[in-house]
């Protein structure tokens, strides 16, 4: 059987840089074939490519046997090739049924025939046993049901071709199950698909196939259960990780952080506790309060009742300043628009939070902050040119570890990371498990909020469990499984859990 599409010999170059060398690569009707790579690896210049965005230098491509000579946006999508992008291609004021033809309306003589798109958005999602009024702004559906009008968007147009990049990122676990239920079914209809993730537990479930790239080149492409784990993250990383969980579990220390009968707008009476020594993580659905939690602790979102000490002196409520200043700090989730300022430097982002300890009368000097910055540059192994260079320009691995040295900086004595490795790839993670590993051997304390249960159970001494506000249990990291923590967030002890871990 012919191949839906051929990339052969593709090559691209920017200046000073081979993103691409000699790629071949093909998809099957109706396959799943994933692409994974750390950040550079070249996967979304090789897409781009595909989509007619860039134009490979050399190299050809085919579509059904026929030959592209001068890809573009417009023949991209005349083959019927779409991309899915990570952040949603949706206009937040239109409705479904106006996003779905958007550029494509229907009219009926001069006027809009919004009954048509209506029905016509309707049926569509009907096929796909999505439920959701046409009439509905895109505005008031949660991102993984933005993700499904997407699809029909791009399905819309007959696409032939989709592809999916980081597309479970920011959604549930039910919101993923969802996704992968209407991309077998698209499977089913002769859809053929690129699916680019770094969440690697995702290929084995959804994938025919994986290829592995790695600094512009195609590494190995094989059929996804003919690949180990192991065989996988050492190719991503072109090195052999051990032990992507690096951390040594050990009796815990004094007592750092403690939280009595917290209470907040989005959560109830949680109770915790973290020591010296220790990962004590915080699993749970979106949206079950965690990071609510951790915004309290910081001042940043008002309480309404509890208490928190740390090193057994209160926190005071409400003053981020003064918790920074005692020793709590936040690495956030969404590292680039609160963690980061992308337009400073690495040297500025690092020395922000602690100008007022090495400069007491505000009288900076660049030299000593050039000097200290590079040092943890060094010991945190900061992949970078020059500490002068803007964050924005940063791997996202990178991009945490620069925060990190902030907050080291600040002599933090307990660190609370919000989903510490979202969108970095597997050779970041390891860098940055070895970091929190590292600040526990000093004698920090770590509250690790996270929705990767493989990196609860691998990094953490102790699991805290919230669902829907409510703290519900504790666990021994050691004793613990994904199905025990599973059943706890979703708050029932029904054996259809089971099937979602």
């Amino acid at each position: 059987m012919s191949k839906l599409l051929e990339i052969k010999g593709v090559c691209k170059s920017f200046p000073g840089v081979k993103a691409l060398e000699d790629i071949d690569i093909d998809l099957d009707y109706g396959e799943v074939h994933v692409i994974l790579g750390e950040n550079g690896a070249g996967k979304s210049t090789l897409m781009k490519i595909l989509s007619g965005a860039y134009q490979a230098d050399t190299g050809e491509m085919f579509v059904e046997e026929q030959k592209v000579l001068h890809n573009s946006p417009k023949v991209s999508e005349s083959l019927g090739i779409r991309m899915i992008y990570q952040e949603l291609n949706l206009v937040e004021e239109l409705s479904v049924a106006q996003n779905i033809f958007l550029g494509k309306e229907q009219y009926k003589g001069i006027a809009l025939n919004k009954k048509q798109m209506n029905e016509n958005a309707r049926q569509m999602m009907a096929n796909m046993n999505i439920l959701v009024d046409p009439n509905t702004l895109i505005k008031d559906l949660g991102v993984g049901t933005q993700q499904m009008v997407e699809i029909c968007k791009a399905l819309s147009t007959n696409a032939k071709i989709l592809v999916f990049d980081e597309p479970t990122s920011s959604l549930t676990d039910s919101e993923i199950a969802e996704l992968f239920r209407i991309i077998r079914m698209l499977k089913e209809k002769g859809v053929g698909m690129f699916y680019i993730s770094h969440r690697l537990e995702e290929l084995k479930e959804i994938g025919d196939r994986v290829t592995i790239m790695r600094d512009g080149k195609k590494i190995l492409t094989t059929a996804a259960d003919q690949i180990s784990m192991n065989e996988i993250i050492e190719g991503i990383a072109g090195r052999k990780i051990e032990n992507l969980f690096p951390h040594t579990r050990k009796e815990p220390g004094d007592c750092l952080l403690e939280v009595n009968g917290l209470t907040g707008e989005k959560f109830r009476n949680v109770s915790i506790k973290v020591c010296a020594g220790e990962i004590v993580g915080m699993s749970g659905l979106v949206g079950a309060g965690r990071t609510e939690v951790a915004r309290a602790l910081m001042g940043i979102d008002r309480c309404n009742g509890g208490e928190a000490f740390l090193v057994g002196k209160p926190l005071p409520k409400n003053n981020i300043q003064k918790v920074v200043d005692m020793g709590l700090c936040l690495l956030p989730e969404n590292r680039k628009t609160e963690g980061l300022a992308l337009s400073l430097s690495i040297r500025e982002n690092t020395i922000i939070s602690s100008i007022n300890r090495l400069f007491p009368g505000l009288i900076t000097q660049k030299k000593k902050e050039s000097q200290v910055v590079s040092q943890y540059v060094t010991d945190l192994n900061i992949a970078t040119s020059s500490i002068e260079k803007l964050v924005q320009y940063l791997s996202g691995g990178t991009q945490q570890k620069v925060v990190v040295a902030k907050w080291l900086m600040s002599q933090s004595k307990v660190f609370i990371f919000d989903e510490p490795t979202r969108g970095i790839d597997v050779g970041a993670k390891s860098e940055i498990y070895r970091l929190m590993d590292e600040l526990t051997k000093q004698g920090a304390g770590i509250l690790m909020i996270s929705s990767d249960l493989p990196e609860i159970l691998g990094m953490s001494d102790r699991i805290y469990v919230m669902a829907q506000g409510d703290l519900v249990g504790e666990l021994d990291a050691g004793e613990a499984t994904q199905q025990e923590i599973l059943r706890m967030a979703f708050k029932q002890h029904s054996p259809a859990v089971e099937e979602v871990g």
